[in-house]
């Protein structure tokens, strides 16, 4: 059975920072992508960051370019997500996916249930 699990979610103040992480389990890790989504009330999931295990190549969006940092750590089957410089329009629910590839949310076949990120001005 697939699982994905995602911790590290939490309160922080306005510039703090916050590590997510994503334990993965009952697929071949090393041939998936990773991503992570978040999603505000009312709106779909979008992609921030997303890894590919296989050769590392990584993707984010614009929203959060020198801020986050997608890592894996393929011996614990997990992946990681370092938020710096959190800002309130950071606050959402986040959630980890994975697929042979990096893909907006319609087109990611496994989902974790997602953690509470909250940033407060």
């Amino acid at each position: 059975e697939v699982q994905l699990v995602e911790s590290g979610g939490g309160l922080v103040q306005t510039g703090g920072s916050l590590k997510l992480s994503c334990a993965a389990s009952g697929f071949t890790f090393e041939t998936h992508a990773i991503g992570w989504y978040r999603q505000y009330p009312g709106d779909e999931r979008e992609i921030i960051a997303c890894i590919s295990i296989e050769d590392g190549g990584t993707y984010y969006a614009d929203s959060v370019k020198g801020r986050f940092s997608i890592s894996a750590d393929n011996d614990k089957n997990t992946v990681y997500l370092q938020m710096d410089g959190l800002k309130p329009e950071d606050t959402a629910v986040y959630y980890c996916a994975a697929d042979w590839s990096c893909g907006i949310a319609a087109v990611m076949d496994y989902w974790g249930k997602g953690t509470q990120v909250t940033v407060s001005s």
